[in-house]
């Protein structure tokens, strides 16, 4: 989609990959701005990252978003207020991730699973903490409306990043409790285990072969599907480096992003029929979303969704 978007409004673009290694992501931005880059745009990011990422920025005079990630205002206030003071970091786009984590959490309820596993990747991490609050509040209130009907959810296992710690994590939950319903799971553990018609997934991102699973049954539903996140911090630092956007310094732009969700093979269908096939949006599309107000891009990227893909596509 950025290389779309890069392509529609005449923009060159640079990536560097820095595999959420903590030294790498404060020295791509070092890197890029280095390389004559005039705005940057990050994923994935700390908030104990960003603030090396903000002053190398302020330094080069280079714009800054971040996408995926948002700094907690809450958690990290000194950097949060860096970021707001910056003339040149703009904002974050992200997704509710409470929200999240309450709608993830209620596709197994509604299932009828009653005893939740749970796997995080790494203690701290600001859209963890912010998922992992939904799925609390989603157990809460259905115990609060169904007494006699209570659900419960385990203490976090943490997985970190790779395929082998989400096996050793819900491997750990299953020999912890045998009648756990793992919710962020590792499915070869799962499948392994014989229990993949026993054990509902669900989790965040969708997998390459997320449309097979969910006619399988090793996967009960995903959130994802959101790699438009990108494209709106594109859009913010392209307008940023025209002049367009203006007067950062003092304010943080908070721009939330809604996922998409599916429980179903035919979800995915139309997913991948409006977001895989082919891109959401045009090449004229994006040069339109590239003469929005910021305003108007906010309402823009709270818009997206499949049925929305899908009713432009039909024009």
């Amino acid at each position: 989609i950025l290389d779309e978007a890069a392509k529609a409004l005449d923009v060159d673009v640079q990536y560097v990959d820095q595999g959420h290694v903590s030294e790498k992501v404060t020295a791509s931005v070092e890197q890029l701005a280095a390389a004559g880059c005039q705005g940057i745009i990050i994923c994935n990011s700390s908030d104990t990252e960003m603030t090396s990422a903000i002053k190398t920025c302020n330094d080069n005079k280079v714009y800054l978003a971040q996408f995926f990630r948002v700094i907690s205002q809450e958690n990290s206030a000194d950097i949060y207020q860096a970021a707001k003071d910056s003339d040149y970091y703009i904002g974050a786009v992200h997704e509710d991730e409470p929200a999240n984590g309450e709608e993830l959490v209620n596709i197994l309820l509604n299932k009828g699973d009653r005893n939740i596993g749970l796997i995080g990747w790494e203690q701290g991490d600001a859209t963890w903490l912010g998922r992992w609050e939904g799925y609390k509040a989603g157990v809460d209130k259905w115990n609060e409306e169904h007494p006699d009907d209570q659900a419960k959810l385990s203490e976090p296992q943490y997985a970190g990043t790779t395929s082998e710690g989400g096996s050793k994590a819900a491997e750990a939950l299953m020999a912890a409790d045998p009648n756990l319903d793992p919710l962020q799971g590792a499915i070869a553990a799962v499948e392994r285990a014989g229990k993949t018609a026993d054990i509902d997934i669900v989790s965040t991102d969708f997998l390459p072969d997320l449309g097979d699973r969910l006619e399988n049954g090793s996967m009960a539903g995903e959130s994802g599907g959101h790699f438009c996140d990108p494209l709106i911090a594109f859009m913010m630092v392209y307008n940023a480096v025209k002049g367009n956007y203006k007067d950062f310094g003092g304010k943080f732009e908070d721009v939330p992003f809604p996922y998409l969700y599916v429980s179903s093979a035919d979800d995915y269908k139309n997913y991948e029929k409006y977001f895989v096939d082919q891109l959401p949006y045009t090449d004229q599309e994006l040069v339109d979303m590239s003469k929005l107000s910021l305003e108007d891009l906010r309402i823009t990227a709270q818009s997206v969704s499949i049925e929305d893909a899908a009713a432009r596509a039909g024009k």
